[in-house]
């Protein structure tokens, strides 16, 4: 890592590359833990390599490190100085967790595609069927993308604890770590519960876009670089205050393009989120809005979320959502957060440089793509 990247002096778009980088080195040094055990478990972790290397824009890994850097973790301004492949190494981890939070979403939501290419669930499925083994080829594929989320999910943890960070700075970092995990667990439970209880509060799509995502994205990702810096109260409080507003904002845009958004950019199909049910602010603020004026447009929806699967079908339910209202709603909601969140980092305590990427980063992770 240290020959191909000067890691002090990266900057912003560079970030993305050196955590691949960082990814490629960590899987292949696991490999001959996973080649002990058989040949067939080195083949199935291979698929967890492609899916973590070939995709992703290591949104998490991104804000860890500019958080890091922001809290002077360069020059070691509020702490010693740790070893910066060291912190990259402990940033990149946060793609492991991803990795694993993507494998099993895929499992929950049946969904058959993740980034353009067949879920790790499917690709399995397919090769239980291409070898006409025994048992339903569809329940294996689900059982060995959960054993493959759970190794991702368990070598995130041992390349944090691995990583090289001081064990002060460790001990730091697993704060918000472990807050972080236990946060979009929870977060994913609500989801699911409000999907089968057919939950429409706005209020309930709102907890859940805050420790689902928000958090999990952005608030515990800046939280855990300013801790392996060593940042004081009052700047960890402003990085989370302005990563959870940018993270409800985030999630904001991707209920708006979960519904409206086009295929080429999301890599999901189109009407995705209406297809399998998704409770979102979006959905919810549409069925608030239809109960007086036009309930019985509000009843089509709740009726209908879920059990499209036509594109007739999911037009006539996108179409009514977008005539409600609820989408403008949204892109006001969105612009609120945002501005409140740059405003927040504005008044911290930053250098101008890592001010001024952080608004940037803002900004991309909130932009209209649709």
């Amino acid at each position: 890592m240290s020959e191909e990247l000067d890691l002090a002096a990266l900057q912003p778009h560079e970030v993305p590359a050196a955590v691949t980088k960082t990814l490629e080195n960590y899987l292949k040094s696991r490999g001959d833990d996973v080649a002990s055990v058989d040949a067939g478990y080195t083949e199935a972790i291979d698929s967890l390599h492609s899916f973590v290397l070939n995709g992703g824009k290591r949104v998490r890994p991104a804000f860890a490190w500019q958080g890091w850097l922001g809290a002077g973790g360069l020059e070691g301004r509020f702490s010693p100085a740790e070893d910066s492949q060291a912190v990259m190494k402990a940033v990149s981890a946060l793609e492991l967790i991803q990795a694993c939070a993507l494998i099993h979403d895929d499992i929950i939501d049946d969904a058959d595609t993740r980034r353009g290419a067949p879920t790790i669930h499917k690709v399995f499925e397919a090769k239980h069927e291409a070898n006409s083994w025994n048992g339903a080829a569809d329940r294996f594929g689900i059982s060995a993308a959960i054993l493959i989320g759970d190794v991702a999910l368990t070598w995130a943890d041992d390349m944090m604890h691995s990583s090289g960070l001081s064990s002060e700075a460790l001990t730091r970092a697993l704060v918000p770590w472990r807050a972080m995990r236990t946060e979009v667990l929870g977060g994913q439970l609500l989801d699911i519960t409000a999907e089968a209880s057919r939950d429409n509060r706005v209020e309930t799509a709102e907890k859940i876009n805050l420790f689902k995502t928000a958090a999990y994205t952005i608030e515990r990702p800046l939280h855990i670089g300013a801790a392996i810096a060593g940042a004081p109260a009052e700047l960890v409080e402003a990085y989370r205050s302005f990563g959870r507003d940018i993270g409800v904002a985030f999630q904001l845009r991707d209920d708006q393009l979960g519904v409206f958004g086009d295929p080429e950019v999301t890599g999901k199909p189109a009407g995705d989120d209406l297809r399998e049910g998704k409770r979102t602010v979006l959905v919810g603020q549409a069925l608030s809005l239809y109960r007086d004026s036009a309930p019985e447009k509000a009843r089509f929806i709740d009726e209908r979320l879920g059990t499209v699967s036509s594109a007739a079908e999911i037009d006539e339910l996108r179409n009514l959502i977008a005539e409600s209202g609820a989408a403008d709603a949204v892109e006001r909601e969105i612009d609120r957060l945002t501005s409140r969140a740059f405003t927040t980092i504005e008044n911290a305590d930053l250098p101008a440089t890592s001010r001024e990427n952080l608004i940037a980063m803002g900004v991309r992770a909130t932009a209209r793509q649709h």
